[in-house]
């Protein structure tokens, strides 16, 4: 059973946008916190936004701070990821992911993921 699905990566010539993304079942949409993690060939994982489902809290990595936008449509359980203004160095496989407990503020203890979506930035 799928319990995140992410959906709308694709190839982009840098300087545009691609919105990302994740429906998620209604089990792990509860789980108050759910992000999407970035993972660039041959680099570890990173986390690039959170969101807390229950307020609408957000927080960013520094890098991606007034380029992408993470935000939530809760009737559809669905998670966002607008990403403006892309450069090459954005190009990653994009995971969303969720957690119960812990901070806003930390990339830690994601126990749910989906498979990713492959965002391509070209210059």
């Amino acid at each position: 059973q799928v319990q995140l699905a992410e959906s709308g990566g694709g190839s982009v010539q840098a300087g545009g946008s691609l919105r990302l993304s994740c429906s998620a079942s209604q089990y792990i949409y509860t789980k108050h916190y759910m992000a999407w993690f970035g993972q660039a060939p041959g680099k570890e994982r990173e986390g690039v936004a959170i969101i807390y489902t229950g307020g609408g809290i957000t927080y960013y990595a520094d890098s991606v701070k007034g380029r992408f936008t993470i935000s939530q449509d809760k009737a559809k359980n669905t998670v966002y990821l607008q990403m403006n203004s892309l450069k090459p160095e954005d190009t990653a496989m994009y995971y969303c992911a969720a957690k119960t407990g812990g901070s806003l503020y930390t990339w830690t203890d994601f126990a749910y993921w989906g498979q990713g979506t492959q965002v391509t930035v070209s210059s």
